[in-house]
């Protein structure tokens, strides 16, 4: 049994358009993922930066606190 020529394309081209379709779906959930990526990258970003803030200020506070010791030892 031979197909057709329009048979054959009857076939080929919904399998065609599905894998057009899939594809295109599978590249705009990629992009949604990207941005997801992006976002938690940028909140990583601002956690590091309040962690050294943090460390920053916990330092200072200590040499403060060092310094009223120590004079209150001398004392």
């Amino acid at each position: 049994m031979n197909m057709t020529d329009e048979q054959i394309v009857a076939i080929v081209a919904p399998m065609a358009f599905n894998g057009a379709i899939i594809g295109l779906a599978v590249l705009w959930i990629k992009a949604k993922f990207d941005g997801v990526d992006e976002k938690f990258k940028g909140i990583n970003q601002r956690f590091d930066d309040m962690r050294d803030l943090w460390r920053a200020e916990l330092h200072r506070v200590e040499e403060v606190l060092d310094a009223r010791l120590k004079h209150l030892e001398e004392r």
